[in-house]
């Protein structure tokens, strides 16, 4: 056998181990995420769900992640209307930049800004936490006193990334929407009230729904495989790294799938709406 024909067949072992590899990975997601919703459900019915883990975390998603997403957020604004701006111009649809701008940062821009920092600032926090956790034994501990770790750890932090990533969704809108308005009204392109009343007759209630629909399924997307690759680290220090590197990785490509899926869908149900 030629060394070409080696070199071929050892590829072709190797992608066919990366698959293998990849729907293992995706089947243990999504065993973590239903374990993890059904404790969820559970101990907040049954009174004994962890609310102190809960506010600690979320108060820590939002340390972490409400500034950068602020300051990821104006830019976006500034760019979104100069763009926006430059081609209402030349086509002469001024009059019309008010709802492009808004409707396209409430239904698209918000929540993708919102998703690329909690998979950013807060998925690889929590993969670091509980990598470090993972390699300490602590999670073998838990487990040996009778803990489950997903109960304890994950289902608190999930609970706290939506609840967070709904609200930076609101931020992020406000934030880059008045930024746009700022930039085109201040730049005496529109008068405010044409602005406005565009943004008025063309944006709807569902618009909103999607924005935080969307927030609430990347934050949920974030969260489980940061947890998934936490606990899943091994190999000490580099591990740990190695997983928080795969865990942003993974989320920014599931999230970018997640929101073409959700685009697609509400289009079909409003076909009237650009999503």
């Amino acid at each position: 056998m030629s060394s070409l024909a080696v070199a071929g067949r050892a590829g072709f072992e190797s992608l066919i181990d990366r698959f293998r590899a990849g729907i293992v990975t995706s089947g243990n997601i999504v065993l973590l995420a239903t374990e993890a919703v059904l404790f969820i459900v559970k101990d907040i019915l049954g009174r004994r769900f962890s609310w102190t883990e809960f506010m600690l975390q979320a108060w820590f998603m939002t340390r972490v992640s409400l500034l950068p997403t602020i300051l990821v957020a104006i830019p976006f604004g500034v760019i979104t209307s100069v763009q926006i701006g430059a081609v209402a111009n030349q086509i002469g649809a001024t009059s019309f930049s008010g709802a492009v701008n808004g409707i396209g940062v409430l239904r698209q821009g918000a929540p993708l800004v919102t998703s690329l920092m909690i998979a950013g600032a807060v998925g690889s926090a929590i993969c670091s936490d509980l990598g470090a956790r993972t390699v300490r034994e602590e999670i073998d501990a838990l487990k040996v006193m009778g803990i489950s770790p997903i109960q304890r750890l994950v289902a608190p932090r999930i609970l706290a990334a939506l609840v967070v990533a709904l609200l930076l969704t609101v931020i992020v809108a406000m934030t880059a929407m008045i930024t746009a308005f700022i930039m085109n009204v201040g730049g005496g392109s529109i008068s405010s009230g044409a602005y406005l009343d565009s943004f008025v007759s063309f944006s709807r209630p569902e618009d909103f729904i999607l924005a935080e629909f969307k927030a609430l399924v990347f934050g949920f997307i974030a969260t489980i495989v940061a947890s998934h690759k936490g606990l899943g680290a091994s190999g000490g220090p580099k591990g740990v790294a190695d997983a928080v590197n795969q865990a942003v990785v993974l989320s920014v490509i599931l999230l970018a799938v997640a929101n073409v899926a959700i685009t697609q869908a509400y289009v079909m149900v409003f076909p009237q709406g650009l999503a």
